[in-house]
């Protein structure tokens, strides 16, 4: 048996954070970030038999870390993770080594609410960033001349709910902890000034289909979006069904390219309507799709993604096949559409029944009793669709309103001509 009596007492607990979560938003939260990615120490296989020759404090801490085991389920890649993943890292790649001036090519990444892009993505950037460190360390070591600007190859920030330019560039200056100047025109050479100094490759606007066109304000935040383009940096644009958001105009999939296609620019009301060109022509656009059950391939997919899901889990009468076997797959399928985000909210909360009821097992009659609640929506904003549609079947019923009886009030006199 796991001598939990080394892991439990000592003065460190490994299941607890030592602090707040890094923000990413912060160079130096996204450096605490990268360096402590996949670093959680999942709780030790315990069978029922020695979980229960435990003393009592050492089962309530083995429990809590079964528990945080649970709510920090490794991200598995999939195969639409994989296909986004090895686009970012060739446009990453090749924008980082060209001599030649020009705009950068940039990369929208496209999705439902709670399908792990903004993950994803991040990950993706941090495989480049080990790579870039490793290149150019000794060469960036020492800051440009005249400046104490350190090497930040990477840069993520997120759009507001409602954006305007000098939002934007005080998010990005954010990420540096460089001031903000009070002037739009300070603050947008501030901007460029710092993504320079910083020597960054790659900058990461994420929720940016929070911006509405038919506002002025997102208007001018789109054509600052596009004026970074024009500095060294690889663009990477996050976002809820970017090709039907308005920033590229109503585009369709053609199956046999396996691409987007925007149609020609109508000359109509707009100011200037080839502005749009702008975007379009410099932009790939990527979706990262939720899983499908509808062909072999998909339920194959989605049958080994449970796989890896049901490996992590640490519930003491869990049995090979618990999430892939029997009518499971097709019911955890029903209860999120593919969607991981919420395939994992559903599996940590139902594990966290299963715990508590002591059942210590997965099955449909269980997990019917669990109810897929979002508690992470407060920065989400609905109008973008970046809260996703939790099947019907999945929302916890609204409670009935008990009807009081009025038989017995008073309505006070009645004239006999109403009787």
């Amino acid at each position: 048996m796991t001598d939990l009596a080394t892991l439990y007492d000592g003065k460190v607990i490994p299941f607890l954070r030592p602090g707040p979560r890094p923000d990413r938003t912060r160079s130096d939260g996204w450096q605490l970030w990268r360096a402590t990615l996949d670093g959680f120490t999942a709780a030790p296989r315990l069978s029922e038999r020695e979980h229960a020759r435990l003393g009592a404090r050492h089962q309530t801490l083995y429990d809590l870390h079964r528990t945080a085991t649970h709510a920090n389920l490794r991200l598995l890649e999939t195969p639409m993770s994989a296909r986004v993943s090895e686009l970012m890292q060739r446009r990453l790649q090749n924008n980082a080594v060209k001599w030649n001036p020009g705009t950068m090519d940039g990369l929208m990444v496209s999705g439902g609410g709670k399908q792990g892009k903004t993950e994803t993505v991040c990950r993706a950037l941090a495989v480049f960033e080990e790579l870039w460190r490793s290149l150019c360390g000794e060469m960036y070591a020492k800051p440009p001349p005249g400046t104490r600007d350190e090497f930040v190859p990477v840069a993520y920030c997120r759009l507001p709910v409602r954006s305007r330019p000098k939002a934007l560039c005080q998010s990005i200056l954010d990420v540096f902890g460089d001031p903000h100047p009070k002037t739009l025109h300070d603050l947008v050479r501030a901007t460029r000034d710092s993504l320079r100094g910083h020597r960054t490759s790659a900058l990461v606007i994420d929720d940016v289909t929070r911006l509405r066109l038919h506002r002025e304000d997102d208007q001018d935040t789109l054509d600052l979006i596009r004026e970074v383009m024009d500095l060294d940096v690889t663009l990477v644009l996050v976002g809820v069904d970017i090709p039907h958001s308005g920033l590229l105009r109503d585009a369709y999939y053609d199956s046999r390219t396996g691409q987007w296609i925007f149609p020609e620019t109508k000359h109509g009301k707009s100011f200037n309507p080839q502005a749009s060109t702008q975007t379009e022509r410099r932009f790939d656009v990527v979706e990262l799709d939720p899983f499908e059950y509808s062909t072999p391939s998909g339920i194959a997919a989605f049958l080994e993604h449970l796989a890896g899901i049901e490996d992590q889990l640490r519930l003491l009468r869990q049995i090979d096949g618990m999430l892939t076997s029997g009518e499971m797959p097709e019911y955890l399928f029903r209860r999120t559409r593919g969607v991981v985000g919420l395939l994992n909210r559903l599996i940590e909360d139902a594990c966290s029944v299963a715990i508590s009821t002591g059942v210590e097992q997965l099955t449909p009659d269980l997990m019917a009793r669990v109810s897929i609640r979002l508690s992470d929506l407060d920065d989400l904003d609905p109008e973008s669709g970046e809260v996703p549609d939790i099947p019907a079947d999945s929302v916890p019923p609204k409670p009935r309103r008990r009807v009081r009886n009025t038989v017995f009030d008073d309505h006070g006199h009645r004239d006999a001509a109403g009787v």
